[in-house]
């Protein structure tokens, strides 16, 4: 892994959709230096641009945006009751410790559980079943919050063994991977970095990304978390990706097929370059991919994938040699454009 700062300063950040400002700053502190220029537009995308000697263009992105709630009610008791930005499942979060963002600072809660002997041990719920303890009674939970208010899971990244672990790694490893190739590679085309906000709740980031009259790319690449469930209990023809088995070159998911002729090309660099790789087809996830490919008219499209486990959850876990095999592949795919693109 190049810079595991860098990914824990993602992964720790604060950036719920639509509510991305804390892990913008991360992403435009790492980026500056990289590129000529940059700009974040009214949505909250950031995008940095480094100018290259060819007339090729390409626009890579990852979407910065975890999932995360909005306080929907303050109860008379003191409790918060909460809407969700994104998908959950509600099994997994309760016991889990919170911070509520409010415009006075932040206030620590937890979602409670029942204790197992008074818990019945088929209610499992939803998230409309959960609430946050703020440890306070109704008037003063009720002063320190309001409804509006955006909540994250309070957790922080840790190594494990050969991997990495934390909240957010979808897609904070894309937007890490695309960073630290930002670093490495020397491309003659212009690159349009991208992070993008909203993608958890339909592409939207990308969505303007793709519309934007500052480029017109010849090659659009998304990076993104991937499905990966080599875990005990699944079979192996439904685990789409496998943790340390490298990069992973998506074939197809829900929102795109890439273009053949993209797939080939990045299989023929990562054979090149010695790089792990694996290819991915997953049935029930979406990526940028999918709003870049068509907007303004066709575009080669490509889409590289971190294996990422336990999504959706505040242990999502990636092989370091996964996060790896994404930057040197992302940074040599740069460097050759011009075998791609005419």
């Amino acid at each position: 892994m190049h810079d595991r700062d860098l990914l824990f300063d993602l992964s720790g950040a604060a950036g719920p959709v639509g509510y991305e400002d804390g892990v913008r700053e991360v992403v435009r502190e790492a980026l500056g230096p990289e590129v000529d220029r940059m700009e974040t537009d009214a949505m909250g995308n950031v995008v940095g641009t480094a100018e290259g000697d060819s007339d090729r263009e390409v626009v890579v992105a990852a979407h910065m945006d975890e999932i995360g709630f909005m306080v929907s009610r303050v109860d008379d008791e003191g409790f918060l009751k909460l809407d969700s930005l994104g998908g959950w499942n509600a099994q997994i979060l309760r016991a889990q410790p919170v911070t509520v963002h409010t415009d006075d600072g932040e206030v620590a809660g937890v979602i409670g559980a029942e204790p197992a002997h008074t818990r019945d041990e088929d209610d499992v719920g939803d998230i409309d079943d959960l609430a946050v303890d703020l440890g306070l009674d109704g008037d003063d939970a009720a002063d320190a919050v309001s409804v509006g208010d955006v909540v994250t899971l309070d957790t922080d990244p840790r190594v494990l063994g050969d991997c990495v672990t934390g909240k957010a790694l979808d897609d904070r490893a894309g937007v890490y991977a695309m960073l630290a190739a930002a670093r490495a590679a020397d491309p003659d085309a212009t690159v349009h970095f991208c992070a993008t906000v909203q993608e958890e709740v339909g592409l939207r980031g990308a969505r303007v990304v793709a519309t934007s009259d500052e480029f017109d790319p010849d090659l659009v690449i998304a990076l993104d978390g991937t499905l990966e469930r080599s875990v005990s209990g699944v079979e192996a023809a439904d685990r789409i990706t496998t943790l340390g088995d490298g990069v992973g070159i998506k074939r197809k998911d829900a929102s795109v097929i890439p273009s053949p002729e993209v797939v080939d090309w990045f299989t023929d660099v990562a054979e090149d370059e010695d790089i792990e790789h694996q290819h991915e087809v997953a049935w029930n996830i979406g990526t940028d991919t999918g709003a870049l490919q068509n907007a303004g008219g066709a575009v080669r499209s490509g889409a590289l994938s971190v294996p990422v486990r336990y999504h959706h959850s505040p242990v999502e876990t990636a092989h370091r040699e996964d996060l790896t095999a994404t930057v040197d592949l992302l940074a040599a795919a740069l460097a050759r454009t011009g075998e791609l693109v005419d």
